[in-house]
């Protein structure tokens, strides 16, 4: 922790799972619903907005999660299940532990936990990918951190594939977990 004068550091090593609504009654964007105060759009990028922009650049996957109707509860399962799941996050994670082993670090054990020196020698893109990124960080006007952690992700999907390199379509998914929060601060 900074602040001011002083600097902090405790030992701290967690996941942030977090959930929001999309405005202050909760009831934005569901069918046939008019907001008392005012626009839908506005309403609900100005309740938003009181995130601020330091700690939504930290989170990495950002998705909206519409409310579960009755015609949902009637769709029959997914086809792959938790149990497929957890199988391919654990390959994943067996592969990340063998490249920063092979590396010489072996106490990095997943690609959030590489620095961002380590991270631009394994997330090699390919030249689409590469352009698409580029691009993707002008628009977004991505921070430096931002561009880590779409990296982070875009590796980590790419593991989860088995791929060796970050593929277009990884790096497309990773932005796309950014941008409903990119477009709400845009809005506000």
């Amino acid at each position: 922790m900074s602040r001011a004068n002083h600097r902090l550091t405790y030992p701290a090593r967690f996941m942030l799972v977090a959930a929001m609504n999309p405005c202050r009654c909760g009831h934005a964007y569901e069918p046939g619903y008019s907001c008392k105060r005012g626009r839908v759009d506005r309403c609900s990028a100005d309740y938003q907005a009181r995130l601020s922009g330091p700690l939504l650049d930290r989170i990495d996957l950002r998705i909206e999660v519409p409310a579960v109707t009755a015609a949902d509860l009637i769709l029959p399962p997914p086809a792959e299940g938790s149990r497929e799941v957890a199988a391919r996050v654990a390959a994943a994670r067996d592969i990340q532990l063998k490249r920063y082993a092979a590396l010489g670090l072996p106490h990095i054990r997943t690609n959030s936990e590489a620095p961002a020196s380590v991270l631009e020698e394994i997330a090699t893109l390919d030249t689409q990918g590469s352009t698409l990124l580029r691009e993707a960080a002008d628009s977004m006007r991505l921070s430096a951190r931002g561009y880590h952690r779409v990296l982070r992700v875009a590796r980590t999907l790419a593991d989860l594939d088995g791929a060796d390199k970050i593929g277009r379509v990884h790096l497309a998914e990773a932005l796309s977990y950014r941008m409903l929060a990119e477009d709400l601060q845009r809005a506000a």
